[in-house]
């Protein structure tokens, strides 16, 4: 098998031999070179011609940020971001996603982290995987106005009437950052219906993303807190580390987090547990959405979902995932109603609104 080609940028000596060392522990991955900044990254991204990029964010003379902007632009190569967990470190996780970053991994401890080993495994898979993404599918320009959206005679008209409330899940990880911002910037503000979503991220950066969200896009878009009463209009975006669960009460549907049951499938947030979930609510019609992903996060929560009889499931078109693995593997379990390319899945959403 050929190895994928690496450069590591980093301003750090420390921080550029212990990443070699982890990701040279790979069968898959081989690390040719080295970057000690931003404007250091430009010049051996044309030298080197690697496969996949490992960014740090914060550097001299030229920070990641700006760096990933010129090599998306002019050398699009996948890239996974190494971020602090500061708020400034997440903020600027988001800002790399729009420029066109695969991914990110989070610094245990900071801009030298000494116990980087605690997140060697992620940091392989994430580079594994990003190294094989399409150079096709990496978008260098996008970022919606959402209010260009607002007409609503610009949505198709509505195929199929359901009489009950109607409630939105979508479920993404690996490029996920990105293709909520091309779905939630195309919903209109006076859409019916609340929005629930699972992201696979860290607590800490579930924020950001819902902060920068909001920004953009017509509807309201918040980290959900436990207890809270979901209404239409809003998207409710799963806290890094907890599951998202919803309950019947007589105020309407109630948010519950739960940081204590354990993972499924390698992840707190899941989107399996948000799907079966809602899978129990007696008076609400789903629309379900499962995008971009790595591994099969979603599908079992979709059986339970399609077994109910009354949800309608879009997946994302292999076309335009970043990664095929959550909807390839709902597509197969035959629970899906509609495969529809990124730029389409909000329209086809709309068309189950009132």
């Amino acid at each position: 098998m050929k190895k994928r080609k690496v450069l590591i940028v980093d301003d750090s000596a420390f921080m550029r031999k212990l990443v070699k060392s982890f990701l040279s522990s790979s069968p898959s991955l081989e690390v040719i070179g080295f970057a000690r900044n931003g404007q250091d990254a430009i010049e051996k991204v044309k030298e080197y011609q690697p496969d996949v990029i490992t960014m740090d964010v914060e550097m001299p003379k030229m920070n990641g940020l700006k760096a990933l902007k010129v090599i998306m632009e002019e050398y699009p190569i996948p890239t996974v971001m190494l971020s602090s967990t500061t708020d400034e470190g997440t903020e600027n996780t988001m800002k790399a996603f729009e420029i066109g970053a695969i991914d990110f991994v989070a610094k245990p401890s900071g801009t030298i982290s000494l116990d980087l080993d605690k997140i060697k495994d992620e940091l392989i898979d994430k580079v594994e995987n990003a190294s094989k993404v399409q150079i096709s599918k990496i978008i260098k320009h996008y970022g919606h106005k959402a209010n260009q959206f607002e007409n609503k005679t610009n949505m198709p008209p509505i195929v199929e009437k359901w009489n009950k409330e109607k409630l939105i899940c979508i479920g993404t990880s690996t490029g996920g950052p990105r293709a909520l911002q091309e779905v939630l910037t195309v919903l209109p503000s006076s859409i019916n219906a609340p929005i629930l979503i699972v992201q696979h991220m860290p607590a800490g950066f579930t924020k950001s993303l819902a902060q920068r969200l909001n920004t953009i896009s017509s509807i309201e878009v918040k980290e959900a807190e436990s207890g809270e009463i979901i209404k239409k209009g809003i998207a409710y975006l799963a806290p890094g580390g907890y599951h998202l669960t919803v309950e019947e009460t007589m105020e309407g549907l109630k948010v519950v987090l739960d940081n204590i049951k354990p993972s499924r499938n390698g992840h707190r947030p899941s989107v399996d547990i948000l799907f079966e979930s809602v899978s129990k609510l007696l008076n609400v019609q789903k629309i379900a959405v499962v995008m971009t992903g790595m591994g099969s996060d979603g599908t079992k929560g979709l059986v339970k979902l399609k077994q109910k009889g009354d949800s309608k499931v879009i997946a994302e078109s292999k076309e335009t995932s970043i990664v095929y693995g959550m909807p390839k593997a709902a597509i197969e379990a035959n629970v899906v109603d509609h495969v529809e390319k990124l730029g389409n899945i909000a329209h086809s959403v709309m068309k189950y609104m009132p």
